[in-house]
């Protein structure tokens, strides 16, 4: 009987949430790319190409941030202004007329990813909460017979791989709350690094084209660079590089600890929860199929007795 109210709950979390599930589970496959192509160098991302673009589009050194795409060659300049973005193609030191295909797929999905539509980022909250949630219901539903069914196809996906999945919306929810298990950073002492200063002291110790953003982070300014898979974060000071300390959920949840294997991690979480979806979406609507269908006339035959 309990099994029944478990599987039952479970299949109406999916029900309800199947269009954010839908929406963030294929947005986090795209997202499992984008560290692949972040170690890509592009020709044209070179530390005289970053400083003239500086030189040229913020000549009053007003700009507050920067972020580079290397696979896309592109830089964007963060005005004095919240939200405010300057793009420039740094083949040709102009504006850049649009993002590029991957620029922009990611640059939606991430989006989609985060905020749904209308910047709804509640709903994304609770949709994570619901995962996490069926996912316990799952296991409490206890070892499955794993057959070469639709049935047997969604509990393996969900069996085979469930640390994977268990990590993935709980990073998620850590991510959304704030939680880094990281200790404070300190703030360095004496007046904070110019932009320019902040990518010369980068440049000295790291190629830029591994750098995707500079900005205030924390009271100071930081880098986040590509160390050899790794995307660390960095307090730039006229010392130096001064590392934070890592956000491991972060790390964890984008793929972004250990080059290649990380995000193949999240392509495999990814198709593992589309496959649990689809084939939970599938199994309901046959089950309801079912029950519509009307039921075949019984035919009864009645003896007849003849009377003496």
């Amino acid at each position: 009987m309990l099994r029944q109210w478990l599987l039952r709950l479970h299949r109406w979390i999916a029900l309800v949430l199947s269009i954010p599930f839908a929406v963030v589970i294929v947005t986090g496959l795209i997202l499992s790319f984008e560290p692949m192509v972040l170690g890509v160098k592009h020709p044209a991302v070179t530390a005289e190409a970053i400083t003239a673009a500086l030189a040229r589009h913020d000549p009053d050194a007003k700009a507050r941030s920067i972020s580079i795409r290397s696979y896309d060659g592109t830089l964007s300049i963060g005005g004095a202004q919240r939200g405010q973005q300057t793009a420039i193609d740094l083949a040709n030191n102009e504006p850049a007329a649009a993002a590029g295909v991957l620029a922009s797929t990611f640059g939606t999905a991430r989006r989609l990813h985060e905020h749904f539509i209308y910047d709804l980022r509640w709903v994304v909250t609770v949709s994570t909460i619901g995962m996490l949630v069926m996912i316990v219901l799952g296991v409490l539903m206890g070892w499955p017979r794993i057959r070469n069914s639709v049935s047997g196809w969604h509990k393996g996906a969900g069996w085979f791989v469930l640390p994977l999945l268990i990590l993935s919306p709980l990073t998620g929810l850590a991510l959304a709350f704030g939680v880094t298990f990281a200790a404070p950073a300190v703030r360095p002492s004496g007046p904070p690094v110019a932009l320019t200063d902040a990518l010369r002291i980068v440049g000295a110790q790291y190629d830029l084209a591994r750098v995707t953003w500079v900005r205030p982070l924390g009271g100071t300014l930081a880098a986040r660079v590509n160390d050899n898979g790794e995307m660390r974060v960095f307090a730039v000071t006229r010392d130096g590089l001064k590392p934070f300390e890592r956000n491991w959920p972060r790390l964890i949840h984008e793929g972004n600890w250990s080059g290649i294997v990380a995000p193949l991690l999240n392509v495999i979480v990814s198709a593992a929860l589309m496959i649990l979806l689809t084939t939970g979406l599938w199994l309901w609507g046959r089950r309801q199929l079912r029950r519509r269908q009307p039921r075949p006339a019984r035919v009864q035959i009645v003896g007849s007795t003849e009377n003496a």
